[in-house]
């Protein structure tokens, strides 16, 4: 069979999602192609990350200065997620800040001159001491000396946002195919992609994520796409404290509670990932250990009850987005966020679709060329 479609989005997760809905309101035919596995958009978290993630900068030290660079996206991808739950009819989302916590005065120190670097990207970001801290947050442990505030940062509830964002499409006439794409390229001057089915397009849009390095290597291009399995854990219902998304400048931990009270915790414990086709399985000792240290962070944790606990899948590349076309006026196009996958979706999406069709992108997308991976 073969379908001819004016935009193909390969990716079904939020950044694909996200492309597909401004194609279709600029009145493109799209058709969204997605392998149905477990990836990043139905397994994340909720978080809405700005500031730079202190587990990020540890593990990949030599692509700090990417990350640095992109921070105005990020900025801009949460002005983004607000107009899309205003679009949507809410996804449960607040933005009251993101807290980075310190235990130790090197600790502090470290985040001091983080602050300084992100003040300078257009952050909006305060260093507060400990008194200044437990007012902010007197649900917190008393071990902590200081924090950095984000005030950009925030939560949402994903299953709401994915559940709405599908309707959306639905309502648009996208037409949906789950297909594994296994080759692109271009015939006659359309986008031709070949899975079980075969798709031509007026235009190609690439936002499979950790699947994206194989499409893209016949293409002459060697993007770093390895999966990353990671771990989360949610909570029962309990009352309301927690209003922060909360971090550790040292320690690897996501915390939220959303409005329900469910308590949502995670941030880069491992998972496991045997085979690319295979489903990302837990490792007993990140459950452990993750729920504890969440616990040593905020006391009311201890004695909630595990609801579930599941794995994703990252996809960091090289620390920045990867937006537009192969070459200037090409057919295929990328729209791979980077890391925070989930918080840069809707603006990268936005981008990669006007870059598309030819329209002016929300952002400059020149300094998140695909040409860097150029063999």
């Amino acid at each position: 069979m073969t379908e001819k479609t004016d935009i193909l989005v390969i990716g079904g997760g939020i950044t694909g999602q996200s492309a597909a809905l401004a194609a279709a309101d600029a009145g493109a035919r799209v058709t969204i192609v997605d392998a149905a596995r477990n990836a990043g958009s139905t397994a994340n978290a909720g978080s809405l990350h700005v500031q730079m993630q202190s587990r990020f900068l540890r593990l990949n030290p030599h692509l700090a200065d990417n990350l640095e660079s992109s921070l105005p996206l990020y900025v801009r991808a949460v002005t983004a997620w607000e107009e899309l739950d205003q679009r949507l009819g809410g996804v449960e989302l607040v933005r009251q800040g993101g807290l980075m916590l310190a235990e130790t005065a090197e600790q502090a120190a470290f985040l001091e001159q983080k602050a300084e670097r992100e003040i300078r990207k257009g952050l909006d970001v305060e260093i507060l001491d400990r008194d200044a801290l437990f007012r902010h947050a007197p649900y917190l442990s008393e071990r902590f000396v200081a924090a950095e505030l984000c005030h950009n940062e925030g939560k949402l509830n994903p299953l709401v946002a994915n559940r709405k964002m599908t309707a959306e499409l639905d309502r648009l006439g996208v037409s949906r195919h789950v297909d594994r794409i296994v080759q692109i390229g271009e015939e006659n001057g359309k986008a031709v992609a070949q899975g079980a089915e075969r798709f031509v397009a007026d235009r190609i849009i690439i936002a499979a994520a950790w699947g994206s390095g194989e499409l893209a290597r016949p293409l002459g291009l060697t993007i770093p796409t390895p999966g990353e399995p990671l771990h989360m854990n949610i909570t029962e219902p309990a009352e309301y404290v927690i209003h922060h998304l909360i971090q550790h400048a040292e320690r690897s931990i996501t915390l939220k509670q959303f409005a329900s009270g469910q308590v949502v915790i995670g941030g880069g414990w491992p998972a496991t990932l045997d085979r690319d086709d295979a489903l990302p399985a837990i490792k007993p000792q990140s459950l452990t250990g993750n729920v504890a240290l969440a616990g040593e962070i905020v006391p009311a944790v201890v004695g909630l009850r595990l609801l579930r606990t599941w794995a994703g899948v990252n996809t960091p590349v090289d620390g920045k987005a990867t937006l537009g076309p192969i070459k200037a006026g090409g057919l295929i196009h990328f729209a791979l966020p980077g890391d925070a996958g989930y918080t840069l979706g809707p603006i990268v999406g936005r981008c990669a679709a006007a870059s598309a069709m030819g329209t002016t992108p929300p952002m400059d997308i020149a300094p998140f060329t695909p040409d860097r991976f150029a063999a």
